[in-house]
């Protein structure tokens, strides 16, 4: 599946703070702590809890979200599909970000260990 440019810049536009409730129910519901969750963030973008919060509280969008993060060195190793994308292939950077985020996310939810999510070169 490509992504199309509307897309694109629907996944920029969208606002971090809207979509992190989201994520919590996503991985409580699976039996997964907001802990967990706040350890993938900070293991893809360097935001520990507090600058998690204030991101949600100036409402950034994913866009401001992404710019202001320092993303992992070994985000290049998050692979497969999610949303019906191939992470790895995905064109445009900051989209590829954003589900990179989601695929980490998933698999969270899904009881990997978290040694397998957090990727090691």
């Amino acid at each position: 599946m490509k992504a199309t440019p509307e897309h694109n810049e629907r996944m920029s536009k969208t606002i971090f703070a809207t979509v992190y409730p989201y994520y919590i129910k996503k991985v409580e519901r699976k039996g997964r702590t907001i802990e967990e969750l706040h350890q993938v963030i900070k293991w893809l973008t360097g935001f520990d809890e507090k600058r998690i919060q204030e991101l949600i509280d100036e409402k950034v969008t994913f866009e401001s979200f992404f710019k202001k993060a320092k993303l992992n060195p070994n985000a290049h190793l998050i692979t497969g599909v999610i949303c019906g994308y191939r992470v790895e292939e995905i064109e445009n950077p900051l989209t590829q970000k954003v589900r990179y985020l989601d695929k980490l996310i998933d698999e969270l939810a899904k009881g990997k260990k978290m040694e397998k999510v957090l990727r090691k070169a």
